[in-house]
């Protein structure tokens, strides 16, 4: 009798998780209306243009992300796009183009592939022999491309592009010693490696293509000489031209018959140089040809000139003042130069007209540059050939620039450019500066993000204005009413027109675009800004529905590797205040922040002026406390364990003194293994109260985790199944402190967790994995935490909770204080079982905290799984009871299942996750999800369903018509009723 009963209590749970699991399901019609997902590829390092036809309609790129893909020539969407593994084992060391393949050299020299570009399809891999990777090139005879060269450290090979296998593979000479940068080949059956042994000499060795016979090796003296990029290039044929900075000279060296290189100093070609940063650029335009005798030398970051190299003999064909960028490319038989130049600003005088008709640019916070086109032969300019186009003043600077030239249909050459920026911006140009599409692949490397809601509509503030204004009287509120009211019935009125009007077109040609003008806060506050900065320094304000760019800044000065903190201040709940973000970045190398104070829903800078930072910071806290303008405070402690507060009136520096001894906060040594407890001093100074120390040379700290200030729990309890309450302990001052054994053998590894109390510095708990080791992923909440980690023993991923109790007794009902607990929490813990690695983990948020929690887990192919928090409850039996029944507890499983419907973004993978994001919107049952990584995806989820709003299919049409029927029933009904009572009066 027991065992059918638990028999039938198994199959009540498990219909019950599969009623949960079908409720969480995405439905097809459902697919992209909630959510959307940006794709990107990061910052370019190649680019190579489809060369198959006249007009390129795609891009090949490879970027630090170790990406390649095809970008759509027209749109700038992606065709195709793979994404290698993370770090140095992925990163694409070079990418070579021929015809319709392209050939990208990876992982440091150890995986040569090659694709092809229309549809992204793999043609072939193979590995390549360990050795450090320098270059790669294509080597050609007179008449084509015949081969892919690989130069390592010690040794060159040439590979067939057909199918990769290796032709032939020779040492080279003198390696320890000699740094081979160069490869050139000349299209007449040689292949030549150029290296040098820095201060010493050059060396360059000459192979025979058939074969691999060693054919010429030479030894220059060039004790001047460091390396050969960006200082070294092969013009003409076979020439080696060399820049030296210190005497001001250019080098020449002829491969086939000299052995001494050519001195010419840059005083005969008549040049003004006042900054030398010198570089060469130099260009071949078909590898069965020579390189071309005209050769780029960047004098200064803003100085090019155009020089010839013909019989030994160096010329200036053209001087190129205040360029900033260049680039060849030929189209059929003309090589063209493109040379990019900022565009002088207009200087208005007192006769221009009125400043809306003639507003410049640079008024308009523009920067405008100019592309010209120049013959390479001659340095002439090309007429009509001039693209222009503008960066706004907040954005960064022409970095970098690619051009595709061709041939038009009268002969002459037109072009298209693109252009990188420092922020890592791509635009995509055409003559003659229309803007075909551009890319902010910034959003790659998103560090740290927040939602901020939407501001009222101008009705909504008028309507708020009643309350916050002193009103004349009993009449002028009234009239203010009134007309607040007839303001809203002419936007209800508009709203209706616009709805009938947009009924009646096609949907192709409705347009519902969300600018920054018409941003409104929507019923249920599901629309939000999502503020989002950048490791470039770059910040973007996007529309949560739409993934809509309204606003972008960037930070000119942010140095790279810095950290960021964003905190929001002031929302828009207070009006007519602005809301107001604070943005503290630290820069890596010196330790000292900065503060930049910015609205949130417009990108602009703020008035305010935030205070100056003259120590590394060591923590920021933003406190609960406000200004008069409803501005939270920013406390920041730096090196010297001075507080500086921000905003600092009078009355946040008197609100300071009052709560002191209730502000406390905490530092972390990760080299010492040490945490330490300080307290808020009346004098803003700082006082050490306790003090944690962990044996750094046993374990060393991996994170530290508090929880996060604006969760909220709705259940101070548990209800068991005898009807008891077991009380959570709910300590809002706890710390997860995560630690992980610095001993890398697989018997001695263990994964260390403690809970500390940060006011008092007590330790709650401690507990140890053994033969664990990380990466640990930790979430904490409420009154439990989740952690994951490796099993190096069973070898596998697991999965440990812990929730802590106080007891069927609460010792405290109305208020929570660390000062005050004399009893150590009931602690409960379990493991299981997780089939799958994970990139990160994150926990759900609601706005009251009623609905049910999951945790979102990303896993390493992209996707996004919403587990529920009850397959991780500790107290779930192995053999099911009467009371585990009666509070729904899921009998004991040590395997945690992955189910498909699970996945939140079915089949829109996140490539390269780097976080989570959760906020709560307006509806406790609704959570906003952001996933950032390579892409951005953004998303709702309802871990308890949608039970506080009706569903999109519901009936309207035959609940009205019941509704209507009843009306009329009723109203019949009493007509007939007092009929028969009228007649029952005449008896």
């Amino acid at each position: 009798m027991g065992s059918t009963m638990a028999v039938k209590g198994v199959f009540q749970v498990v219909s019950f998780i599969a009623l949960i699991a079908e409720m969480m399901a995405v439905y097809e019609d459902q697919v992209g209306k909630f959510d959307w997902r940006q794709q990107y590829v990061g910052k370019l390092q190649n680019v190579a243009f489809d060369t198959a036809t006249q007009l390129s309609r795609r891009l090949v790129v490879t970027t630090e992300k170790n990406v390649i893909a095809a970008l759509n020539a027209r749109t700038g969407e992606l065709f195709w796009r793979h994404v290698d593994r993370t770090g140095p084992e992925g990163r694409i060391d070079a990418l070579l183009t021929l015809g319709q393949d392209a050939v990208t050299v990876s992982g440091g020299g150890r995986m040569l592939r090659s694709w092809e570009t229309n549809i992204g399809g793999l043609n072939w891999e193979i590995p390549l022999d360990a050795g450090s990777f320098q270059l790669a090139g294509l080597v050609a005879t007179s008449d084509s491309v015949k081969y892919i060269a690989v130069v390592k450290k010690g040794a060159i090979s040439l590979h067939y592009p057909s199918n990769g296998h290796q032709k032939w593979m020779e040492s080279l000479p003198d390696s320890d010693v000699v740094q081979y940068e160069m490869l050139y080949s000349g299209g007449a059956g040689v292949v030549y490696v150029l290296g040098v042994a820095p201060q010493k000499h050059l060396t360059f060795v000459a192979f025979n293509v058939a074969d691999g016979e060693l054919i010429q090796q030479v030894t220059v003296e060039a004790p001047w000489i460091e390396t050969l990029k960006d200082v070294c290039g092969m013009v003409g044929s076979g020439t080696l031209v060399c820049v030296e900075p210190f005497s001001h000279s250019l080098y020449l060296l002829t491969l086939e018959t000299e052995q001494e290189m050519k001195q010419v100093p840059l005083q005969t070609l008549a040049l003004e140089i006042e900054v030398f940063q010198p570089k060469i650029i130099t260009y071949q335009p078909s590898l069965a040809s020579s390189p071309l005798s005209r050769f780029f030398l960047q004098v200064s970051p803003n100085h090019f000139v155009l020089l010839q190299c013909q019989n030994g003999v160096v010329s200036l064909v053209r001087d190129f003042a205040q360029a900033l960028l260049i680039s060849f490319a030929t189209a059929g038989e003309k090589t063209v130069a493109a040379v990019l130049f900022p565009k002088p600003e207009v200087v208005k005088t007192s006769g221009t007209s009125d400043a809306h008709e003639g507003s410049s640019p640079e008024e308009a916070g523009l920067l405008m540059y100019n592309i010209q086109l120049y013959l390479a032969d001659s340095g002439r300019r090309l007429l009509e050939t001039t693209i222009t186009f503008s960066v706004e003043k907040n954005c960064g600077r022409p970095e970098q620039m690619y051009v595709q030239a061709f041939l038009k249909k009268d002969d002459s050459v037109g072009y298209r450019a693109l252009v990188q920026t420092t922020d890592h911006m791509i635009t995509f140009l055409q003559q003659p500066g229309k803007v075909l599409w551009t890319r902010e692949e910034a959003l790659v490397e998103v560090v740290t993000m927040e939602m901020v809601d939407l501001p009222l509509t101008g009705t909504q503030a008028e309507l708020e204005g009643e309350f916050g204004k002193k009103a004349d009287g009993l009449m002028g509120m009234f009239l203010k009413r009134l007309s607040s009211q007839l303001i809203l019935l002419q936007a209800w009125i508009a709203h209706l027109w616009k709805l009938f009007y947009d009924a009646r077109k096609p949907r192709s040609q409705v347009k519902n675009e969300i600018t920054i003008d018409n941003l409104a806060r929507d019923e249920f506050n599901l629309q939000k800004m999502m503020v989002m900065v950048t490791a470039s320094g770059k910040l973007f304000g996007i529309e949560s529905s739409s993934g809509t760019i309204l606003w972008k800044q960037y930070l000119q000065n942010v140095k790279t590797g810095s950290s960021f903190k964003l905190v929001v201040q002031r929302t828009t709940a207070h009006f007519p205040h602005p809301p107001q973000c604070t943005l503290l970045i630290k820069d890596k190398e010196s330790g000292l922040s900065s503060i930049y104070v910015f609205n949130p829903i417009f990108g602009k800078q703020s008035h305010v002026v935030p205070p100056v930072l003259h120590h590394p910071v060591l923590q920021s806290l933003l406190l609960p406390i406000m200004d008069q303008d409803y501005a939270k405070v920013l406390l920041v402690i730096d090196d010297k364990y001075k507080v500086t507060s921000f905003p600092s009136s009078k009355y946040v520096l008197q609100q300071l003194q009052e709560l002191a001894p209730s502000i406390f906060f905490y530092l972390v040594d990760i080299i010492q293994g040490k945490l330490c407890g300080f307290r808020l001093q009346k004098d803003l100074t700082t006082e050490e109260i306790w003090q944690v120390v962990i044996p750094p040379e046993l374990q060393r700290i991996v994170s530290v985790k508090g929880k996060r200030s604006n969760e909220h729990v709705h259940s101070q309890g548990r209800v068991m199944g005898d009807r008891s309450v077991l009380y959570k302990y709910l300590n809002p001052n706890l710390l997860a402190v995560v630690t992980e054994s610095t001993d890398p053998h697989q018997e001695r590894t263990f994964i260390g967790v403690y809970l500390i109390d940060a006011v008092t510095g007590r330790i709650i708990h401690e507990s140890v994995q053994r033969k664990a080791k990380g990466p640990v992923y930790l979430v904490h909440s409420e009154n439990w935490l989740v952690y994951q980690y490796w099993n190096t023993k069973a070898r596998r991923n697991e999965f440990t909770v812990q929730e802590l109790y106080e007891g069927t007794e609460q010792y405290n009902s109305t208020a929570f204080s660390s000062l005050d607990r004399p009893h150590m929490p009931h602690v409960i813990q379990q493991s299981y079982i997780f089939p799958s690695a994970i990139s990160l983990l994150e926990s759900t948020i609601t706005e009251k905290g009623i609905t049910s929690r999951h945790l979102l887990v990303g896993l390493p192919s992209g996707a996004v799984l919403s587990l529920p928090k009850m397959f991780l409850d500790p107290r779930r039996p192995e053999i099911p009871s009467e009371q585990s029944r009666e509070e729904n507890l899921i009998p004991y499983a040590p395997e945690l299942p992955i189910r498909p419907e699970w996945y939140i973004n079915y089949n829109q993978t996140v490539s390269q996750i780097r976080g989570i994001y959760t906020a709560p919107s307006g509806l406790e049952s609704t959570c906003l999800v952001v996933v950032y990584g390579l892409d951005i995806y953004q998303t709702r989820v309802y871990p308890s369903k949608q039970f506080d709003v009706l569903k999109d299919d519901y009936d309207y049409v035959l609940i009205t018509g019941v509704l209507l029927g009843l009306v009329f029933a009723t109203m019949i009904t009493k007509r007939l009723a007092q009929v028969k009572l009228l007649n029952r009066a005449w008896r």
